[in-house]
């Protein structure tokens, strides 16, 4: 059961949105290595614009998730890839439906 999220947006600079989704598209092979990352998605919320969704079981995911490999490639091209850094948001799940696993 997944109880907290994070959304972080990120607005890529001009001429950096196919580097931003290049990025995005290969950190989903970072974030299969990370057992408590229970959902993950990359956004592309408008031409600049992007954004990752992911869920998990408890606190000690989520932190797990924030100093692992993915987030330390994005804060480490953050000045070059990205306009103003990323916005990183902290939910609390109310309720999800996942597939059964």
């Amino acid at each position: 059961m997944v109880k907290v999220a994070l959304f972080v947006r990120l607005e890529a600079k001009p001429g950096k949105e196919k580097d931003v989704e290049e990025l995005l598209r290969g950190g989903v092979g970072l974030v299969q290595q990370e057992p408590a990352t229970t959902a993950w998605f990359a956004l592309r919320l408008g031409p600049s614009t992007f954004a990752i969704f992911d869920a998990f079981p408890d606190e000690a995911g989520r932190q797990a998730h924030l100093s692992g490999r993915l987030a330390a490639a994005l804060m480490a091209k953050a000045p070059e890839l990205f306009s103003q850094p990323p916005v990183i948001e902290k939910a609390d799940l109310l309720a999800s439906k996942l597939p059964a696993g």
